[in-house]
């Protein structure tokens, strides 16, 4: 059978974006609700008070966008589909305006010589599924394969490396656990059940795509490594290495929750939640994985004379720690370490077996220094970004020199664009969107990646 995941002497290339965060038009053409759009409405959920509504409005400028992607000699765009524009009540109608944009979407993209790769779930739950549990409920992964199919029937035929879900971790923990992402729940121990209904979604889609002959079937994790800043500290980051890292590859690779993750998170040990078979039908159903990754974790035992990281609610069941932050950060407050990035790729590798994709990578920076730019227009200089990117896509050279099976590096992302709970105040893209106009920019990082891999490409 052809499989279609980049296999070359060099690392593949291309950009990425999400959907939520750059079209726009969320009252457009039959799409429902998404949790995002109830969360973001709430006084205080994201920084600046604001939301996906308009984005980037690349639900009409994707023609733009796909230009772009071009003009950085990226192979590969990876985008996701909106679950709501689909299916916009989670189950039950098709909405065939919103498969007829991503059937544009994915032409667009093969005509200009581009390869699509399409997430199925980045966070976008329908608002109508969240209202009947979401995904604490085990009807909401059934739910997510019939729409899978839906999406594979109308797409299938062009677009053939799939991903089920991005960082279903933060979908699971930061939606159910912290509170700090849609649907803002703070209910402890349910993002294990939340993760738990993922992993199975994820399983019951990959079945179903495989059965239709789709032969590249991954899932992408924002796995972490976890440095212990002192020795007292080893026990938590093994606890914290379970809930954000082995509870997604330990099903993948061994069909099972392993015993140091079922001690924080006794729930999975519940066999009215994780059924006979369950952990059965993940394993062995991915042929990639992706990987995500910003920055390492370095955990102590809880400081009050350090800032808590907000994430650390998003571990229930694990020890109270504090992490340790150090210098250089990025401008959303991450420690910048490349090392972290080599280390989490070979760890997964050992731990998986499984092809790798670097599906995103990069930095938030402040991108307050302009300069005249190729065509005499002000220009985002924007260095910090660019060391940070060449030090990164060196790691990922580096984990395959190790061994490691990583076949590809995809930038986060391709434009400046709506940051979840940081709304517009932290620019990710190495294109800058005026805020007024939406008009797009290329900054400094997006022309030194063209030449990059113009020059590791020939």
């Amino acid at each position: 059978m052809t499989q279609y995941l980049p296999d070359g002497p060099t690392l593949a290339f291309g950009a990425a974006t999400a959907a939520y965060q750059i079209e726009g038009a969320t009252t457009e053409d039959g799409r429902g609700a998404s949790i995002w759009d109830t969360f973001a409405a709430r006084p205080g959920a994201t920084r600046d008070g604001r939301d996906g509504s308009v984005a980037c409005d690349s639900y009409r400028r994707y023609e733009e966008d796909l230009d772009l992607v071009v003009g950085m000699n990226a192979g590969w765009y990876r985008f996701s589909i909106a679950w709501p524009r689909i299916v916009p009540a989670g189950t039950g109608a098709v909405e065939q305006r919103g498969l007829d944009y991503y059937d544009r979407l994915v032409d667009a993209a093969l005509a200009r010589g581009v390869q699509p790769t399409a997430t199925l779930y980045h966070w976008d739950l329908p608002q109508a599924l969240e209202d009947r549990g979401g995904w604490l409920e085990r009807s909401t992964a059934e739910a997510f394969a019939d729409y899978a199919m839906v999406v594979h029937e109308r797409l299938g035929d062009r677009v053939h490396v799939w991903a089920t879900h991005n960082e279903p971790w933060c979908a699971a923990y930061l939606g159910y656990a912290a509170g700090i992402h849609a649907p803002g729940r703070k209910e402890g121990g349910a993002g294990h059940r939340a993760a738990h209904h993922l992993n199975l979604g994820h399983g019951l889609a990959a079945a179903r795509l495989h059965g239709a002959g789709v032969t590249d079937v991954g899932i992408v994790h924002n796995l972490a490594p976890f440095w212990p800043e002192t020795p007292e500290a080893a026990p938590a980051a093994d606890e914290l290495d379970a809930v954000r890292n082995r509870i997604w590859t330990g099903p993948l690779a061994e069909g099972a929750y392993d015993e140091g993750l079922l001690r924080v998170a006794p729930e999975l040990a519940d066999s009215t939640l994780v059924r006979d078979g369950d952990l059965a039908l993940v394993r062995g159903s991915a042929d990639w994985i992706g990987v995500n990754y910003y920055t390492p974790f370095r955990p102590t035992l809880a400081d009050p004379s350090l800032d808590v990281h907000p994430e650390v609610e998003a571990y229930p069941g694990v020890t109270p720690v504090s992490f340790v932050v150090r210098e250089p950060r990025t401008d959303i407050g991450w420690e910048t370490d490349a090392s972290g990035l080599e280390a989490i790729l070979v760890q997964t590798h050992e731990r998986t077996g499984l092809p790798i994709m670097v599906t995103e990578n990069g930095a938030a920076c402040a991108d307050d220094e302009l300069v005249d730019g190729p065509d005499g227009r002000p220009m985002v200089a924007d260095q910090d970004r660019i060391d940070y990117l060449r030090d990164h896509i060196g790691a990922a050279e580096a984990a395959r020199k190790a061994g490691a099976d990583v076949r590809g590096y995809i930038v986060w992302t391709l434009l400046d664009n709506f940051e979840w709970a940081e709304g517009y105040t932290k620019t990710f893209g190495v294109v800058h969107i005026d805020a007024e106009t939406l008009a797009r920019t290329p900054k400094a990082s997006y022309h030194w990646l063209a030449e990059h891999i113009g020059s590791a490409s020939s």
